[in-house]
């Protein structure tokens, strides 16, 4: 299929016969400006031919770079998220011997061929003192040019390049999973031996990631000049290497989608400025390629490489906005995490299909008493209808069993293994082995844990214990550790209580990021395959692009990462509870799901956090879809959002939607397919506008 108007295509496949000629058009144009200096040196090689002819070899040689252009990045449908523009521009390196004088005087000599006072220029020189070069003009006239190379000699170290300007047609779509490129700085210099100072390099994102790849190596124009320092003529070129294109796994539709669909979703809520940060991902179930990933607030890659940051600088500074909330956000997951802690207690033989524990809406535990969310009852409950309605209590007590504390009722609040001897002695034993595995259960889905996501800047999870020496606060659990501790002397010594394992059963004892619970619901759509998540889809070479033909170099295969063993029934019973979640009456998202023409196994999950000081509810939900023949699977998490239901669970559906739409799924009705272009009014909605208007 086609995404590109006709003259579109052709521009695009112009621009690589424009690469072999580029340099030479330039200087040819420039050369134009300086017939009087070429004819007199024509005239000088007729009239004095041979002693010319000898000197030729003592004449120096000045090598002008040409910088590569930086490798395109397409979507999964073949659209560009991020290209180069070609663009002269004249920059000044910054050498530690330069006096403050001969910035002075610099500045006072281009500040009239530049257009700008020589104050201002000036200061652009001394501006940002750890960037090694400072681009003093871009997209230069030739005019400019000339005078630069007309006086060299009087310019020490300003040169005109030619450059190219990253652009990201559809602003900040995908803006943290790009990435933006920055120019190299006095810090991170090390990092790129044999770079041109004037090169760009990925800080963020994909462009971070795949730096080696987009680079590509800069040639040299090579110029004769005189005794003067003047340029005269041409001697060659040495043409630069471009850098790789990347298609990634992200659907630009489904992407702009999912961000308009968020941006809707906050805009309703009655106090906006609750939702400080949000993210949603989906994941293709079969390859882990990143469908779609949405970190809220959003950012726009341009403003870094366009020179419109100072008008974004409060929004970039204050919103947390540069930062990837899917990957690197962590907060708690509340009841999603209970699919996973149900197979732990079924591997373990302390649950089957026919328990049954009677929920009167809250627990003892100790002389603690644990109560139900929002004060249910839900009266005999069995696994499936625990996690069909989200029964707390049920699930407080697959903790405790795992944890071997025995007895907790409405009435009672039960006690630890006589055996054990003391207290302390059965929390460094029984409790700690009934943390880890719940822990452990948890981490096999991929929770806790990096996902080794092809991304910069991703954040491990987080487990935690109550600790008695500090008030039950809670404190970090070192799973790895515990595990090591009691492999080796049978105890791992902690401070905690049975309350702990109610928690981690519920979801309060852990904090996870969204990606690992798109990884967690994928593992549960391949009934215990973990695929490793990426975004990176094929690296084509320089000349091709998946719109053109050309083969790719290479391609990204799935990698499995790790596997859940567990028993038909065991995965059937979760998928039954999961599905009941949305397709019944009593099911915690049946509002959210209610007349979806497909069937989706999904969670909610509310888990009671502290946000700007005030209590709150982070809004969870975990599903995939449709839940027969599962594609994908989708992770919603929105700090501030209210119950999971609510807010990230309609997200979800509408994410789903979007998708089969798109993918014209037969169950989907045929008046709302759509196709894979992105939407016609991307730029024109909330989620794109909002971040440029920001002040």
């Amino acid at each position: 299929m086609r995404f590109w108007k006709r003259e579109e295509l052709t521009e695009e496949e112009r621009r690589w016969r424009r690469r072999q000629f580029r340099t030479h058009v330039i200087y040819a144009m420039i050369f134009l400006s300086f017939t009087s200096l070429l004819l007199r040196a024509a005239y000088v090689q007729i009239s004095n031919g041979k002693a010319y002819r000898q000197a030729e070899v003592s004449i120096p040689k000045a090598r002008i770079p040409v910088l590569p252009q930086r490798g395109w990045i397409y979507d999964a449908n073949g659209q560009i998220l991020a290209w180069d523009k070609p663009a002269l521009s004249i920059v000044m390196n910054r050498y530690s011997t330069t006096s403050d004088a001969t910035y002075r005087r610099l500045a006072s000599a281009l500040a009239p061929v530049l257009h700008q006072t020589p104050d201002a220029l000036y200061r652009l020189m001394k501006a940002d003192s750890g960037t090694i070069q400072v681009t003093l003009a871009k997209n230069v006239s030739l005019a400019q040019v000339a005078y630069v190379v007309e006086h060299q000699s009087e310019l020490p170290g300003v040169q005109v390049i030619q450059d190219y300007i990253r652009e990201y047609p559809y602003g900040d779509l995908a803006g943290q999973v790009l990435g933006y490129v920055g120019a190299i700085t006095a810090e991170n210099v090390s990092r790129y031996q044999g770079y041109l100072y004037s090169q760009k390099v990925g800080e963020t994102g994909i462009e971070e990631q795949y730096e080696p790849l987009l680079q590509g190596k800069p040639g040299y124009e090579l110029v004769t000049i005189n005794s003067a320092g003047n340029a005269i003529a041409e001697a060659g070129e040495i043409p630069p290497q471009n850098g790789d294109n990347l298609q990634l796994t992200l659907d630009g539709h489904e992407q702009a989608c999912a961000q308009m669909i968020m941006q809707s979703m906050i805009q309703k809520v009655s106090d906006k400025n609750a939702i400080e940060n949000a993210a949603a991902v989906m994941l293709d179930v079969k390859t882990g390629g990143v469908i779609a990933m949405v970190s809220y607030p959003y950012l726009d890659p341009n403003w870094f490489t366009l020179g419109t940051l100072a008008q974004h600088a409060h929004y970039a500074s204050t919103s947390g906005a540069q930062v990837n909330n899917a990957i690197a956000m962590v907060n708690y997951p509340g009841s999603t995490v209970k699919p996973a802690n149900l197979i732990t207690a079924m591997k373990a033989g302390l649950v089957n299909p026919q328990t049954t524990i009677q929920d009167d809406g809250y627990i003892y535990i100790g002389k603690s008493r644990k109560n139900e969310d929002e004060g249910f009852a839900f009266g005999a409950v069995d696994p499936v209808e625990a996690l069909t309605v989200s029964s707390d209590v049920f699930f407080y007590q697959v903790g405790l069993w795992l944890g071997k504390w025995f007895g907790s009722s409405a009435t009672q609040g039960g006690s630890w293994p006589a055996e054990d001897g003391s207290y302390q002695h059965y929390l460094n034993t029984d409790l700690a082995k009934g943390m880890n595995a719940l822990f452990q259960g948890e981490a096999d889905f991929g929770l806790g844990y990096k996902t080794g996501i092809d991304l910069p800047y991703e954040s491990d999870g987080a487990f935690y214990i109550l600790d008695s020496r500090q008030g039950n606060r809670q404190v970090t659990y070192d799973l790895k550790a515990s595990e090591r501790s009691i492999a080796k002397t049978g105890e791992y010594v902690n401070y905690g209580s049975p309350a702990s394992l109610a928690d981690a059963a519920i979801g309060q004892s852990q904090m996870f990021t969204p990606l690992q619970l798109a990884e967690y619901a994928l593992t549960l759509a391949n009934r215990g395959v973990r695929v490793k998540p990426h975004v990176l889809q094929a690296v084509y070479g320089p000349n091709g692009t998946p719109t053109n033909g050309a083969k790719p170099v290479s391609t990204v295969k799935p990698k499995v990462e790790g596997r859940v063993s567990a028993a038909d029934w065991q995965w059937n019973l979760v998928e039954r509870g999961m599905l009941g979640v949305t397709t019944t009456q009593n099911g915690t998202a049946y509002g959210a799901f209610a007349g979806a023409p497909y069937q989706v196994a999904g969670k909610t999950g509310t888990a009671q956090i502290m946000l700007g000081g005030k209590p709150t509810d982070n809004s969870v939900f975990i599903c995939y879809a449709p839940a027969d023949h599962p594609q994908v699977a989708v992770a919603v998490m929105a700090p501030g959002g209210g119950y999971g239901a609510q807010f990230s669970a309609v997200i979800a559906r509408q994410m789903l939607d979007a998708y089969f739409n798109e993918h014209h799924a037969p169950f989907m009705p045929k008046r709302g397919w759509t196709d894979t272009s992105i939407p016609a009014n991307w730029k024109t909605s909330p989620a794109y506008q909002i971040p440029e208007q920001s002040p």
